[in-house]
């Protein structure tokens, strides 16, 4: 689910988009992040940076997709110097 990186913290998630709200599912499956926008023309992965951003308070621009860009399965970086947020990022991810 979470892994560190030499470049930060490499997040593994299953991206459900068009759902009815936006929201992140912990299971023992691993983490699935319901988006409300459609998979189309790259708007459910727009969408996914900013809820990801919001939810843990961390700015778009620290937040990519490396793999996965048309797929659910996602992984995504997050690039975040602020030690207190990434302690937040991994206490959600244990």
């Amino acid at each position: 689910m979470l892994k560190e990186s030499k470049d930060g913290y490499l997040l593994n998630l299953k991206i459900s988009p068009n759902a009815s709200k936006n929201e992140i599912i912990k299971s023992d499956e691993g983490v699935k992040v319901k988006i409300t926008a459609q998979p189309v023309d790259g708007k459910a992965n727009k969408a996914l940076l900013e809820y990801l951003s919001k939810f843990f308070k961390i700015p778009k621009t620290s937040i990519e997709i490396v793999k996965g860009e048309t797929s659910k399965e996602k992984t995504v970086l997050v690039k975040c110097k602020n030690e207190e947020k990434l302690q937040k990022l991994k206490e959600f991810f244990k």
